[in-house]
């Protein structure tokens, strides 16, 4: 039987995974990136790990009998404390070191290829779950407009620029004009931001749709963006008329909840097809 790393990140989908994968009756080994913990509160076996002793824990993973992993929920780039770091994981610092200077894509690449050097595939969420991804189509009884589906347009066009310049998955267009672009603080900050903007400057156009969808050219194992109801309840909360994703390219988590609340608020859910 194949044994499973469910390597988590915060939120919910790393105990989505762990349900699923316990339906399956998967061989499982639960590992948190210390900083980011989300399994450690129900689970008691959870194996913690930094980045300066990655050697020692690829190691573990290795002694386990690991053969595959998934990684799933939210990490930032932690901060490396030099102290901490041992002999072996040491001697892959310049590898780490550079892929971090080609951006957080650079890194993900270079983790998958250092599991692989173990014996590791990488696998995606979406792979344990199809039903995280949808097809193309409208979800739920609110359908986009035809400004709505211009200002997705001119969205998606803006993620591809930005996107290519590993700055982010997300942005927010209303009649044509860009209000926001998804960085760093991430997709919860965006939203948050603007509803404050649209209560200081009202000339800031009404409406608009929130764009999502994966940089280009990534690799889709690792960093799907992802979606959820509490997602819908901000895209409300700023005004925005709905979300406009990419078809297979989208984490949808608790989809019944999240397109429930997007019917009672009225917002729309588009599976956009992938131009």
């Amino acid at each position: 039987m194949t044994r499973t790393a469910l390597i988590a990140g915060r939120g919910r989908l790393p105990q989505l995974l762990v349900e699923r994968l316990a339906a399956a009756g998967q061989d499982v080994v639960l590992a948190e990136l210390e900083g980011f913990e989300s399994l450690s509160a129900a689970h008691d076996d959870v194996i913690r790990f930094r980045l300066e002793r990655l050697v020692l824990y690829l190691d573990r993973l290795q002694e386990l009998g690991v053969t595959q992993a998934v990684f799933a929920g939210e990490v930032h780039r932690p901060r490396l404390d030099p102290a901490l770091i041992d002999p072996s994981t040491m001697q892959l610092l310049p590898r780490i070191m550079a892929a971090m200077q080609q951006g957080d894509d650079g890194i993900l690449r270079e983790v998958i290829s250092l599991m692989g050097e173990w014996g590791i595939s990488v696998i995606g969420a979406q792979d344990i779950c199809p039903d995280l991804v949808a097809a193309p189509g409208i979800l739920g009884p609110h359908a986009p407009k035809a400004s709505d589906k211009q200002d997705a347009a001119r969205g998606f066009d803006i993620l591809k620029v930005t996107g290519q310049a590993d700055i982010g998955q997300g942005c927010i267009v209303a009649r044509g004009q860009c209000l926001a672009v998804e960085a760093l603080p991430g997709t919860d900050a965006m939203l948050a931001q603007l509803t404050v903007l649209r209560k200081t400057h009202p000339a800031l156009p009404p409406g608009g749709v929130f764009c999502k969808a994966p940089k280009p050219g990534q690799d889709r194992r690792i960093d799907l963006p992802a979606l959820g109801p509490e997602t819908v309840s901000a895209v409300h909360a700023c005004g925005l008329h709905g979300i406009a994703f990419e078809a297979g390219g989208v984490l949808l988590i608790d989809r019944d909840e999240m397109q429930a609340r997007a019917d009672a608020l009225g917002v729309f859910l588009w599976a956009r097809e992938a131009a």
